[in-house]
């Protein structure tokens, strides 16, 4: 399976090759982790957007690049349209299966998928939990126990829902990462907490 961030690589590399990749590439909290590592590989920088492509699009225009998506396979191609279009998007991923003669595998070959969990957790309110003490040392702490391998996020929206999200090498050493850091956002901003 070729998934969105697949096909963000497939893209940015392409456009890359080609000179007209016009900055970096916006994923979203929820991209992989691999995706932001293969781009790093290709000297592309990375933004991370609230998922949804109004964020991704409101990132792409605040970097003042043009090309961004989810894992959904939502892509916006600011060049070509403003909104993720699956037909753009396609159209431009055939172009260069066309192009190279390569296949789709072999086009989105490089990247490292990263295991990935997601724990949701009820909320009283949306907050960044960036700065909320109990949320944001717990993250850090975790992310450095895998060095530059690994995320962890603590992402609160989506009406009264947040969620801990861990992304690293290790399936079994990532989901008790996302317990961890979901564990910290239920007591510092679940229902009843403060």
């Amino acid at each position: 399976m070729v998934d969105g961030d697949a096909l963000l690589l497939i893209m940015a590399r392409a456009r890359q090759e080609l000179g007209n990749l016009d900055g970096g590439v916006v994923g979203t909290l929820m991209s992989n982790l691999g995706l932001e590592r293969a781009l790093a590989e290709l000297g592309v920088p990375f933004a991370r957007a609230a998922v949804g492509d109004r964020f991704v699009l409101e990132q792409l225009q605040a970097n003042g690049w043009k090309l961004g998506g989810e894992a959904s396979g939502h892509i916006v191609c600011l060049d070509r349209t403003t909104t993720g279009d699956g037909i753009v998007s396609a159209l431009q991923v055939l172009a260069r299966m066309v192009e190279t003669g390569r296949t789709l595998d072999e086009l989105a070959a490089g990247m490292e998928y990263y295991p990935q969990v997601l724990v949701n957790v009820p909320v009283a309110e949306r907050i960044d939990p960036a700065p909320t003490p109990a949320c944001a040392p717990r993250s850090s702490r975790s992310s450095a126990s895998w060095g530059d391998r690994a995320r962890a996020v603590a992402v609160l929206g989506h009406g009264a829902a947040g969620a801990g999200d861990g992304g690293g090498p290790d399936a079994d050493a990532v989901r008790p990462l996302a317990e961890r850091i979901a564990a910290a956002v239920r007591a510092a901003c679940g229902p009843g907490a403060g």
